[in-house]
């Protein structure tokens, strides 16, 4: 669940198309990649968000990455209700908007990307090339919620890392019957894609997930809200 805080003031067939075979070449090339590399936010970086229900309050989430895009822009990565979306695009459901980024316990508040993030993911872009493989922790404890009743029971698994294809990027939760070592770590084999499951439905940060866990009222709550929107 997000942190809240309050706000300071302020008719007829067509005719056949010829396609060249250069045409048919191009359209078989796939699409250039929306992210191009992560790399995992350690400072425990939030993205703070607005809702028009409560205006005078700010809400903030831990950031999971920052994210160079194939435009050369870097933005910061969370967990969003049913994917992974960067700061700038969180929208309905929620009626959230984007603020800005906020260190903790401080007073740097900031809308562009850390200038160290930036280096580090041009840096590695320009090693790695076009090779766009990559699979990083969970840092932030986010649990993958299914259910095969709208909602009405619940299993959750904890996100054990991220992957990064030319796909997307993709939850990787543990496959329980594969699990041959422990701690489980990013590239195990035991590793599946949660988004894959059809009975997928969201995603929790750790304080809401074990909330459900122990069956808190006001965490059931805002899952019946959410199964309502």
């Amino acid at each position: 669940m997000p942190n809240v805080h309050t706000k300071a003031s302020q008719g007829s067939p067509s005719p056949a198309k010829v396609v060249s075979l250069d045409e048919r070449r191009q359209r078989r090339q796939p699409q250039s990649p929306h992210y191009l590399r992560l790399s995992p936010e350690h400072d425990g970086i939030e993205i703070l968000y607005s809702n028009h229900r409560f205006p005078d309050q700010l809400f903030s989430l831990r950031a999971l990455a920052w994210a160079l895009k194939s435009d050369g822009e870097v933005v910061a990565l969370v967990p969003w209700l049913t994917q992974l979306t960067s700061a700038p695009e969180l929208t309905r459901p929620m009626e959230a908007e984007w603020v800005g980024y906020r260190l903790p316990d401080s007073d740097y508040f900031f809308t562009e990307a850390p200038e160290h993030k930036v280096r580090e993911l041009e840096a590695a872009r320009s090693v790695f090339g076009a090779d766009i493989h990559q699979q990083i922790p969970d840092t932030i404890g986010t649990h993958a919620v299914f259910s095969e009743d709208n909602l009405h029971t619940l299993q959750l698994a904890e996100v054990v890392a991220w992957e990064l294809d030319e796909s997307g990027i993709h939850p990787m939760i543990a496959d329980e019957d594969q699990v041959t070592r422990t701690p489980i770590l990013p590239h195990d084999p035991c590793l599946v894609r949660a988004d894959s499951d059809p009975s997928f439905r969201y995603f929790f940060q750790h304080g809401i997930a074990n909330r459900i866990k122990d069956q808190d009222p006001e965490a059931l709550a805002a899952v019946a809200m959410l199964c309502s929107e």
